[in-house]
């Protein structure tokens, strides 16, 4: 029995290496403009970094071949939209050196250490500490006058009993939001509007099926860097931020609370959406996480998804991908070691997605997207 174990463990182990890293999903408009394109930078007018933390590590080599190379080739425009981690990756893409902007956000952030009883307070100047070293003057520069990469930061701003820090009252005002968006997702917009903030005054164009309200807001030099920190300050967890230059004086939290993975679709006749992706489901915003509510069909048509295959993520320490829990349930030093080890074997999904591409492979790879979706 034993050596049937040993044999047994030694085949998956053998299997996982063969099994690609990397899957590719693709929506039926996608698809079929692979049949008369080929896959190319210029194929893409848009780009999608979803909210998910920590959870980012595993995509991190994903995103150095995206634009350490593959979108070095973009000789258009692409749109980057990013929500909160994925705000914090926007910010990396649109430098002049990304890869170089992505290692530091991974460095930093992977060895951020709080204390015992981290405040809200204590949480946020940590995060303003990453956004420093992630986005120098010279980086908020070249963000703002990147003509290729217009890079566009969600947010959420609050009404009612969110517009409050205290922790009784945002409390109260999380449990209205939730209670309100299980009976209908567009009940969100008596507690929260979608607020984005870009880098350029550019003809980005959100269709959100459940019609929820939308500000955009051309950031200047001195808005950048609130407008990632308030794209990324969760309730409860850390403040909210105010006094954003160049905007409304409005209290403004994480855009996952209404965009965690996304469910809109995009104006872009003419191109497809890039979405690298944790997971091969969607939940469209936070609240929705708990009751699976599926997106709309016409949110994916023209995406192309990226997802990390079960075999990796089963190659990965303790077969799975980092969060916001560990750094509850490990030791700093434990999860520091985790954490460094995904972000260097996330470098595998970025090889094989430039493999795949430069052996003009991704339309035979090209699947449709595993997860339930509505019309």
């Amino acid at each position: 029995m034993h050596i049937i174990q040993v044999v047994s463990l030694r085949s998956k182990a053998k299997q996982r290496l063969i099994m690609p890293p990397l899957k590719f999903y693709a929506g039926p408009a996608a698809r079929n403009a692979l049949k008369y394109s080929p896959f190319s930078p210029n194929l893409f007018t848009h780009f999608l970094g979803a909210s998910g933390g920590p959870k980012w590590f595993v995509l991190a080599g994903l995103d150095k071949a995206l634009f350490g190379s593959f979108f070095n080739q973009h000789c258009g425009h692409m749109n980057i939209i990013g929500s909160s981690a994925g705000a914090f990756r926007a910010a990396c893409f649109a430098q002049d050196d990304p890869v170089a902007a992505i290692d530091r956000l991974a460095n930093h952030y992977s060895h951020t250490v709080y204390s015992a009883k981290a405040t809200p307070f204590e949480i946020s100047e940590k995060a303003k500490e990453t956004i420093a070293h992630v986005l120098t003057p010279d980086g908020i520069f070249e963000l703002m006058n990147n003509d290729t990469f217009t890079v566009h930061f969600l947010t959420a701003r609050c009404k009612g009993l969110m517009k409050s820090d205290a922790k009784l009252i945002q409390s109260l005002g999380l449990l209205a939001s939730m209670g309100l968006n299980k009976l209908a997702r567009k009940n969100l917009s008596l507690l929260f509007d979608r607020v984005v903030f870009s880098s350029k005054k550019n003809k980005l164009v959100i269709n959100d099926p459940y019609g929820l309200k939308t500000q955009y807001i051309k950031m200047g030099f001195n808005t950048v860097t609130d407008a990632v920190l308030a794209s990324g300050s969760i309730p409860l967890v850390m403040s909210y931020v105010r006094d954003v230059v160049d905007a409304p004086d409005d209290f403004f939290r994480d855009g996952g609370i209404l965009d965690y993975h996304f469910d809109f679709s995009l104006d872009c006749d003419l191109g497809l959406t890039l979405y690298p992706h944790f997971y091969p489901h969607i939940s469209p915003g936070w609240f929705d996480k708990g009751i699976k509510r599926p997106p709309h069909k016409s949110s994916f048509d023209k995406v192309i998804m990226l997802v990390p295959s079960d075999e990796f993520i089963g190659s990965l320490p303790y077969q799975k991908i980092p969060d916001r829990k560990d750094f509850e349930q490990m030791q700093d030093n434990q999860r520091i070691k985790y954490w460094q080890t995904v972000i260097k074997e996330s470098e595998r999904l970025g090889d094989y997605f430039l493999e795949i591409v430069s052996q003009n492979r991704v339309a035979d790879v090209l699947e449709p997207f595993p997860f339930e979706m509505c019309d």
